[in-house]
């Protein structure tokens, strides 16, 4: 994971823990209290589904092009061996 994401996850969970504080302090009903740190708590865990889906592909797009290279490198390998048994 890069630094770019670790700082998007800890600003996440600090405006949820933020926000659940702000409500737990809140002079609400119980009942309603409970919606909105539920509420809070969905969105804190959509945004990290979001986050690391994006951290997935990225991974698989860099999988593909690490292979796209190997590939390269061993066909480029290939027909030089062959060129030198050729010319042996």
């Amino acid at each position: 994971m890069n630094d770019n994401s670790k700082v998007v996850i800890a600003l996440l969970a600090g405006l949820a823990a933020g926000a659940a504080l702000g409500i737990l302090f809140a002079p609400e009903k119980g009942s309603e209290t409970r919606d909105k740190l539920t509420e809070s708590l969905k969105n804190l865990g959509d945004s990290i589904r979001d986050t690391a889906a994006a951290e997935i592909d990225n991974l698989v797009g860099l999988k593909d092009k690490i292979v796209d290279n190997i590939k390269t490198k061993i066909n480029g390998a290939e027909v030089e061996y062959q060129d030198d048994l050729e010319h042996a």
